[in-house]
């Protein structure tokens, strides 16, 4: 992959395992979209992106060379090479075939907190509600970017609205667990730095002491939020891909230290080509 800084936009050549289609539409974060003429609009780390890819080249305007570096490199795991990691993984035919449709996904590096309160949020829910409730929740309770842009609001201010303060955006039940995660967090109870300084277990452990977080919550959080590329999230259909082709015996150690990049091709192959896995 090359960067070239020009007119103040990033430009990616000869990217590789590098596609934002499968990346923003694997289910892994819920404020970016595609427009009609194939632009990516999203908002993350307090500002909108725009970004756009023809063919290998990913363009990301209007940022400078330093943000870039300081910022979009982590969040999208640009340091990180994935065809070293598809090799590793291609032991596994499965993973072999899912990562030759699905190998240009990446982990996103996101905010902890908005990572954490987006997939409480997504309990027993679809993409698109729960992309309606959290938008909601940003134009309650986030800053204004700019005209009908909002951020992430802090775990502060969602503490301080409570329960009864979230009723606009229509959470439901979810509104006492989101309560519960913003008031540890602003407290400090939980803190994301100490959290990224324990091990996988003891890590997924201090997020399970929050309301309405379980397993697949946490493991959430861990992998898309933290770095734990360990971590393996199994909601309806990681479920019913390993009970398939694992069996019940499965334990996600068998895919190693990326065994959460590995849930992530057999998670968006099992949905997007259905049945299609090769035995």
């Amino acid at each position: 992959m090359k960067i070239i800084y020009e007119n103040n936009n990033i430009i990616l050549s000869s990217c590789q395992n590098f596609d934002l289609g499968q990346t923003f539409e694997c289910g892994q974060c819920f404020r970016f979209e595609k427009d009609a003429d194939g632009y990516f609009k999203g908002i993350a780390n307090g500002r909108q992106l725009l970004l756009k890819q023809e063919e290998d080249t990913v363009t990301i305007f209007d940022v400078t060379l330093s943000e870039f570096n300081e910022k979009w490199k982590s969040f999208f795991d640009l340091d990180r090479d994935y065809e070293v990691i598809i090799n590793e993984l291609s032991f596994d035919a499965r993973i072999k075939t899912a990562a030759e449709k699905t190998g240009g996904l990446r982990i996103l590096k996101q905010d902890g907190w908005e990572t954490l309160c987006s997939f409480i949020i997504s309990q027993n829910n679809n993409i698109p509600r729960i992309k309606k409730i959290i938008a909601s929740l940003c134009v309650l309770l986030g800053e204004q970017i700019s005209d009908g842009i909002y951020s992430f609001p802090s775990a502060d201010k969602v503490a301080k609205a409570g329960i009864e303060g979230l009723a606009p955006i229509r959470s439901g039940f979810r509104a006492k667990y989101i309560i519960d995660a913003a008031e540890k967090i602003a407290s400090g109870t939980v803190n994301f730095e100490n959290i990224l300084k324990l091990d996988y277990i003891e890590a997924k452990k201090e997020l399970i002491t929050i309301k309405g977080v379980g397993e697949k919550v946490a493991d959430c959080v861990l992998l898309f939020g933290c770095g734990f590329y360990e971590a393996f999230p199994r909601d309806v259909w990681v479920k019913r891909v390993i009970e398939k082709y694992y069996g019940s015996d499965f334990s996600p150690d068998y895919f190693g230290k990326n065994a959460g990049i590995a849930q992530q091709y057999l998670f968006y192959y099992e949905r997007k080509f259905a049945s299609k896995i090769i035995l």
